[in-house]
């Protein structure tokens, strides 16, 4: 991998269900934010849809099949490719990068999850640049702070990290699938409160979103949509600085407010 001069951003993805990729708007909101960013030298994601601890490193071989890790949809969201080269070198760095006494595991077989592929075939279509998933190894706020700020130091290198959920993710008290549909109030007033932490740079509210959001648990009933903004924010030269919210809006009455920090 190649030294950059600017430092690459890094980005929260509100990545959606694959027929998000039939919606024009968000198609091209993340075709305008890509052509926006520097071309990355490669890609680190950590996907809501990928738990597993310790931390876990995904295939780095070209050609893994995807992991298509939902269920009733029409066949062609199956049959979706996304063939990106592997990034061995960038995994060897991410191992560096973690504490002696934290363990690194290899799955090798394990390849990208729709957390993952999905914004890229859009973003990155033609899929020409090395791609790397590692799991998300914990659902503690503050240890994935961390872990993005060990991260940090690939963003000097052109590497693109993706901390990749969806701002509220409230599926089970979904009541209207239409993609137009109205988002629900807990929906609305979650993303209305996480917009202003985001605009203040208010890290610690952030971190006690469980406790502090309106709309919990409603929003978030399981947090691991939530729990990757952690690992954008903490890879930020100063989390809480530079935070520019780019996506914003709602596909199912859910908040697909994304962003990148600086």
């Amino acid at each position: 991998m190649t030294t950059e001069s600017a430092t690459t951003p890094a980005l929260f993805l509100s990545h959606g269900a694959p027929p998000l990729v039939d919606s024009e708007l968000w198609v091209s909101q993340l075709q305008r934010w890509a052509a926006d960013l520097p071309r990355p030298t490669a890609i680190l994601v950590v996907s809501a849809h990928w738990e597993s601890a310790p931390l876990t490193i995904g295939s780095t071989t070209t050609g893994t099949p995807l992991v298509y890790d939902f269920g009733g949809f029409p066949r062609r969201f199956y049959e979706v490719t996304y063939t990106s080269p592997g990034a061995p070198e960038l995994a060897r760095q991410v191992a560096a990068l973690m504490p002696d006494d934290e363990p690194v595991v290899q799955q090798p077989h394990r390849g990208l999850d729709h957390g993952a592929y999905v914004p890229l075939t859009v973003m990155y279509p033609d899929a020409d640049i090395p791609v790397l998933q590692i799991s998300l190894p914990t659902l503690d706020p503050e240890r994935l702070l961390q872990l993005g700020a060990r991260l940090r130091p690939l963003r000097e290198q052109g590497v693109l990290i993706i901390g990749s959920g969806f701002t509220t993710h409230g599926l089970p008290f979904l009541r209207d699938p239409r993609p137009e549909a109205p988002a629900p109030g807990w929906s609305a007033e979650f993303d209305h409160w996480t917009a202003e932490q985001l605009a203040r740079g208010d890290v610690d509210a952030l971190l006690d979103f469980r406790h502090r959001a309106p709309g919990m648990p409603y929003a978030h009933p399981t947090v691991e949509h939530f729990a990757p903004l952690f690992v954008t924010l903490g890879a930020s030269d100063a989390p809480g600085r530079g935070i520019d919210q780019v996506v914003d809006g709602f596909w199912m009455g859910l908040a697909k407010r994304s962003f990148q920090v600086a």
